[in-house]
């Protein structure tokens, strides 16, 4: 749940709009675990079909987005405290993948490129 001082997602969606970035909303559901969160991402970032489901495929995957159009692409992912509660091994994992692709893409990164991937975690 957002605070009273944390941004909607809708609000996070808007300001990405605003600044020319494409905003991506990840929402896992109620009860996420590793392999739903994964094809959550997959499915919210519009991943090709020969997607392997592994963290290794993730990470491949996140940083290439040649699919998508130039420009940076904000993940926002809603309520990722559900699976940091449910499986911390898992969330640390994902997050872990998610701040490696993150920093690849970044300017000045190993995979940089003109796309950018930045994660935002939100609350409801």
């Amino acid at each position: 749940m957002t605070g009273p001082n944390e941004p909607s997602v809708q609000q996070l969606a808007d300001r990405a709009w605003s600044r020319g970035a494409y905003p991506h909303v990840l929402d896992c559901g109620t009860e996420p675990d590793k392999m739903s969160t994964v094809d959550a991402i997959a499915a919210t970032l519009s991943f090709p079909d020969w997607f392997g489901r592994n963290l290794d495929a993730l990470y491949d995957s996140l940083t290439d987005l040649s699919w998508l159009p130039p420009g940076e692409h904000v993940l926002i992912w809603v309520d990722s405290e559900l699976l940091k509660r449910a499986d911390p091994k898992a969330y640390l994992a994902i997050h872990g993948v998610l701040s490696d692709a993150q920093r690849a893409l970044a300017p000045g990164g190993e995979r940089a490129d003109n796309r950018r991937l930045t994660v935002v975690l939100a609350g409801s």
